[in-house]
């Protein structure tokens, strides 16, 4: 069944708000939602009916507490006999009725933020968002955030989506030239807003320069579209006016729908916002001239700036008659190629940027997002630490999660919680912030530890201290808590493997990545039942492009053509370092390949890295920019061979298809080469020169069939990477 959606808005009369709701309606209908309306009416309601969409009339557009009150009371009627699936509320007033609504008939509630509105006073009290909110531009989203806390993944940006087949240079402007008995020889100059205090501006500017413009272009008819509270003062002023145009004339069409043909019959558009982009569609010259500023004849390379104020002008100078007569004078000067340049180019941006299509898919992914289950899911792990197999364990487990409808928000607990949120976008807190935590965890639903090697004492025992204890917090506050695919140990200190014991006995589910795992948690006398053996869930991850990998490899000095081993090592005890420089030497030498060191960890494994390097009689290449995981499996994927110390450069290598030769300092390394077929050259403790280049010179001879065992091996540890994700779904 397709789903249902109440737009509630305060009228359909005409506006770019107004324009953009009959739109995104429209769309939304043709992709087989079944769309109600509800509003004050106005001119756009037939347009609506015709194409299959019930409107109701309820009286949200004034702000009065009588008509408020009624409105509170129809609309609770209309969403009762309608049982949308979700109310998408867009302005002020109807976002109110909305929210106060939702408390009692429950709801799934989205709002759209179609401008800034104040924020003191009865305004801000007014005001209120919903569970999602779509904002129509990069800078309204920084409003939201700044004046109103809605949180970075409360909000989905989108844009005025435009018709472009209604809007096209196809469309003829004969019809309104004959209907205004406008002189077809004359140039036409359009705008087109809403004739309100906060809209009218760049109309009423165009009015007081009728004389100025004149001067500079000759005769001309100005064509101003639109109706509102200033309607009268500026037809009185356009009346005036007349007199300054000769031959010409001020045409002051009123309210109208076939904007399409208004925009049409004119040569120059002069506004903002969505009005200004039908224009563009119609490659129409474009100056963008508005209430909140002004930038001028819209050119390509003012294109970022207009997107991130929704072509609004917002910060820019203020719309004077100067500036608008330099301009119109600008464009009329022009030769007819250039000004169809400018025509052009406007009608390329709509067509790769502008579309309605886009425009109702963005809304789409909120309503998806408000319809997703109320289960708030926190994330402890080694997160925010710049190591990139943790993050890459973070974002396949996030990923995951956000693909569970149960799930409506997910917090990670971070060293860096602001580099976890602007890097991946991600709510995130501060993990070692004893308030925010547990806050944090007060507030979630399922805590999630893990992935990863979280609880071991060979580093020390505040790593097993840290961990347990968030999980104690939750469960003592009743929170359902999952291990997810966890690599536990080594757990030496009989103390800590009490403590281990006491706590994961009282956990929900716990899935571990590896048998040694597994292992180790049995015999500390976690129960059986409670366990079950998985992968880790970065199997599930996917490459970057290899053009990506390649722009790396360039920007450290290897040529894309060039054949190279990489080497992904850590700090750890024995003395492995000489042993694999003199290895590394012999690889260059004898195989002729490039050796490059890849950092997991920043800046812990880089060090090590330069201290082999320093070792090597031939130099090697060191990538000394942090790489995401999906970045390092691309530049694995390129390598001959790769060299493992770390258990998820081994896993990146697997992925991408590349032969991995482990460095084994671990037991959970040496099980996931057994795993997937892969050489060990031996114990970190114990390495030898000629055992590490034994072992890579037999994988670099049988690449193809170490890669064919990988390619076998790889989709049943998908599946098993995949079973730590049912195992949460049922917890949920």
């Amino acid at each position: 069944m397709s789903k249902k959606i109440l737009m509630a808005t305060m009228g359909l009369d005409i506006g770019g708000a107004e324009t953009h709701i009959v739109e995104l309606s429209k769309e939304l209908k043709r992709k087989g939602y079944d769309i109600a309306v509800a509003s004050n009416g106005g001119v756009f309601v037939p347009e609506l009916e015709q194409a299959g969409i019930r409107h109701y009339q309820v009286p949200m557009n004034r702000r009065s507490v009588m008509p408020m009150l009624k409105s509170y009371f129809k609309l609770g009627r209309v969403i009762k006999t309608e049982r949308p699936d979700v109310v998408h509320a867009h302005a002020r007033i109807p976002g109110f009725i909305c929210h106060l609504l939702k408390k009692r008939l429950k709801f799934p509630f989205v709002t759209t933020a179609h401008w800034v509105f104040a924020t003191s006073g009865m305004q801000g009290i007014l005001t209120r968002w919903g569970q999602k909110t779509v904002a129509v531009s990069e800078d309204i989203k920084i409003y939201l955030k700044d004046n109103y806390g809605v949180k970075d993944e409360d909000i989905f940006v989108t844009i005025n989506g435009i018709a472009t087949d209604k809007f096209s240079r196809e469309i003829s402007g004969d019809k309104i030239k004959a209907e205004f008995d406008i002189d077809p020889n004359l140039p036409v100059i359009c705008n087109v807003s809403r004739l309100d205090a906060d809209r009218a501006l760049a109309a009423e500017t165009l009015i007081d320069a009728a004389g100025d413009i004149r001067e500079k272009i000759g005769d001309y008819t100005l064509l101003i579209v639109g109706d509102g509270t200033e309607g009268d003062r500026l037809r009185a002023k356009a009346r005036a006016a007349q007199s300054l145009m000769g031959t010409g004339k001020i045409v002051m069409a009123g309210a109208r729908t076939d904007i399409n043909e208004l925009i049409a019959a004119c040569d120059i558009f002069a506004g903002v916002s969505r009005a200004a982009l039908e224009a563009m569609a119609c490659e129409k010259p474009v100056i963008l001239a508005g209430n909140e500023g002004y930038e001028g004849i819209f050119t390509k390379d003012k294109l970022e700036t207009a997107v991130n104020s929704n072509f609004c002008c917002r910060g820019g100078v203020d719309t004077t008659v100067d500036v608008i007569t330099r301009d119109i004078a600008a464009i009329m000067a022009m030769s007819e190629q250039e000004r169809a340049a400018l025509g052009n180019d406007g009608r390329d941006i709509i067509l790769e940027h502008y579309s309605v299509s886009r425009m109702a898919g963005d809304s789409e992914k909120a309503y998806l997002a408000a319809l997703k289950g109320s289960k708030k899911i926190l994330m402890s792990g080694y997160y925010g630490f710049n190591n990139a197999g943790d993050e890459s364990i973070l974002q396949t487990i996030h990923n995951g999660i956000s693909a569970l409808e149960e799930v409506g928000e997910i917090t990670v607990l971070s060293k860096n919680p602001e580099s976890t949120r602007s890097r991946y976008g991600y709510n995130a807190v501060n993990r070692m912030g004893l308030f925010s935590m547990h806050k944090a965890i007060r507030r979630c639903d399922v805590l999630i530890s893990g992935g990863g090697s979280l609880l071991q004492d060979k580093t020390s025992t505040r790593s097993i201290i840290y961990y347990l204890y968030v999980i104690r917090y939750a469960l003592r506050r009743g929170k359902k808590v999952m291990l997810y695919a966890n690599g536990v140990g080594p757990v030496d200190k009989p103390k800590n493997r009490q403590r281990v014991q006491r706590v994961l006995e009282q956990v929900d589910v716990i899935t571990l990545r590896d048998p040694v795992s597994t292992k180790e948690l049995l015999s500390m006398g976690v129960p059986e039942e409670k366990l079950h053996t998985t992968v880790d869930p970065v199997f599930l991850m996917e490459t970057a492009p290899y053009e990506r990998a390649q722009e790396i490899l360039e920007n450290a000095g290897v040529s894309p053509d060039e054949p190279f081993i990489t080497v992904s090592v850590r700090s750890w005890s024995g003395d492995f370092r000489a042993p694999l420089a003199a290895a590394c030497d012999r690889i260059q030498t004898e195989l002729g390949c490039k050796v490059v060191f890849l950092a997991m960890q920043h800046p812990s494994d880089l060090e090590v890295c330069r201290d082999v390097l320093k070792r090597m009689k031939n130099p090697g290449v060191l990538i000394e920019e942090f790489c995401t995981g999906a970045e390092l499996m691309g530049i694995e994927g390129l390598a001959r061979v790769t060299i493992s110390m770390r258990l998820h450069s081994l896993i990146f290598s697997a992925c991408a298809g590349t032969p991995v030769v482990g460095l084994v300092y671990d037991p959970k390394l040496q099980s996931y080469l057994d795993m997937l077929g892969m050489p060990s050259a031996g114990s970190v403790e114990t390495l030898s020169c000629e055992a590490v280049m034994n072992a890579v010179s037999d994988a670099y001879n049988r690449r193809e069939e170490l890669a064919a065992k990988l390619a076998a091996a790889l989709p049943e540890l998908k599946k098993l990477a995949e079973k730590n994700q049912h195992y949460l779904k049922d917890l949920i």
